[in-house]
């Protein structure tokens, strides 16, 4: 059970050529994935037509008809209840459910590996690791970035990405939310790789770095086994980091936590956060960071469309983000761009009740894109706030100006430079 990820990762390195197991089907979740095949040449001999990928909803009609006794589950950032009542359905078909220890799916480098995770999607793993690279960069190391999994094109052609300008992202078709993972990194000169199968990854990776950076997706674990563990909490979820599947494994493995937001949230979540860190983990080096946000033009008093990261507003379960805090530091109105959703978008409006005067920047698909540039298109505006991790006007055309919202890592109290000693 995945999401086009994890589950591949899992399969690849355990399964794949394991005659004791007979895989018979992948199922996907959470992204708005079509009924694909996962290919021979990533699936391997044993499986010389493939492995079927079906949506979760055929789940009970695989165990029945398959006699399947074992089902693996295998992605990341969802609730202990949601996880349970997964287990539920597949013991009540009578199979076993199984979680896997993410040790035993991680790859060991030759060189050394920093992983940056989190408890929960949209707690500030990118502008964390944007500055381990700088620091890293700064002191004459050559870094690769190596990003969690985004399978959701062509597998045949994302077995080893490798993008290093930003016709890459062009060439290869990335989707949004690939975009809002690579863009920035390539920006600032490094090397992203990302794709299917992260052996082969991880080697053409070790050609060209001396330090590898794993920046992790969702609350997943690192698919590498790090040398240094960093995990970022977010205080605007306290409690968050003990109830989120795979969230406090990272905060139990973590040898840095790194409390973001601690100047946005609440001072009493953060010093909950802070007990909850050392009631789990400890020996664990707790480092407070704020998370500064900047604004490319000036949007004070304005009526504006705020339009969001699309995964921390879904399932990170955030009703806002960045781009709500820069409008409403500068006193700006929020218009509701809800009346003019269509197709894939007001789909995820009805899906993520939470949502408020927001937009999320889904784009999974030249489709999906389409529809989002049809809503900034419609909502009537003075400005348009982008509050995404990517520059979105190379990705749409607005007819009103677009801003973008920036947001880099700052430490308050503990320094990543003391901890990154390579």
């Amino acid at each position: 059970m995945g999401a086009a990820g994890r589950d591949f990762h899992d399969f690849n390195v355990r399964f794949r050529s394991n005659p004791a197991y007979e895989i018979v089907a992948f199922t996907f979740t959470q992204i708005p994935l079509k009924t694909r095949v996962y290919p021979p040449q990533l699936a391997g001999p044993l499986y010389p037509k493939g492995i079927p990928t079906l949506p979760e909803e055929a789940l009970p009609h695989l165990i029945e008809e398959n006699g399947v006794g074992e089902v693996i589950f295998a992605y990341s950032d969802v609730s202990y209840e949601d996880v349970m009542h997964k287990a539920s359905i597949v013991s009540a078909h009578h199979a076993d459910f199984r979680l896997l220890d993410p040790r035993s799916t991680m790859l060991r480098s030759k060189r050394p590996v920093v992983s940056v995770c989190a408890v929960r999607t949209g707690c500030g793993k990118s502008q964390t690791t944007r500055r381990v690279c700088s620091i890293l960069k700064d002191r004459g190391h050559r870094v690769v970035v190596v990003r969690h999994p985004m399978a959701y094109g062509d597998l045949t052609k994302q077995v080893c990405q490798r993008f290093s300008s930003l016709e890459d992202l062009d060439t290869q078709r990335c989707t949004i939310e690939e975009r809002e993972e690579y863009e920035s990194h390539i920006d600032n000169g490094f090397v992203v790789y990302a794709g299917v199968d992260y052996e082969l990854i991880l080697r053409k990776a070790e050609q060209e770095a001396d330090v590898i950076i794993w920046d992790g997706g969702n609350n997943d674990c690192p698919f590498f086994k790090p040398d240094l563990h960093l995990v970022v909490v977010d205080p605007l979820r306290p409690g968050h980091e003990l109830r989120y599947y795979p969230g406090e494994i990272n905060l139990r493995m973590a040898d840095v936590v790194i409390i973001n937001k601690a100047r946005t949230a609440p001072p009493e979540d953060v010093d909950t956060v802070a007990r909850n860190v050392r009631a789990v983990n400890p020996q664990a080096k707790i480092i407070r960071a704020a998370s500064e946000i900047t604004v490319d033009g000036d949007i004070k008093g304005k009526r504006v469309l705020v339009v969001e990261d699309g995964p921390t507003l879904t399932h990170g379960g955030m009703a806002y983000g960045a781009g709500t805090v820069a409008a409403k530091e500068a006193q700006a109105v929020m218009v509701d761009p809800r009346p003019h959703a269509v197709g894939s978008l007001a789909e995820v409006y009805r899906r993520y009740p939470h949502l408020g005067p927001v937009l999320p920047a889904m784009g999974y698909s030249p489709p999906q894109i389409k529809e989002l540039e049809q809503v900034i298109n419609e909502t009537e505006c003075d400005v348009i706030v982008a509050g995404t991790p990517i520059d979105l006007r190379r990705v749409v055309h607005s007819k009103r100006p677009m801003v973008r919202v920036r947001y880099e890592l700052r430490e308050l109290e503990g320094k990543l430079e003391d901890v990154l000693d390579f």
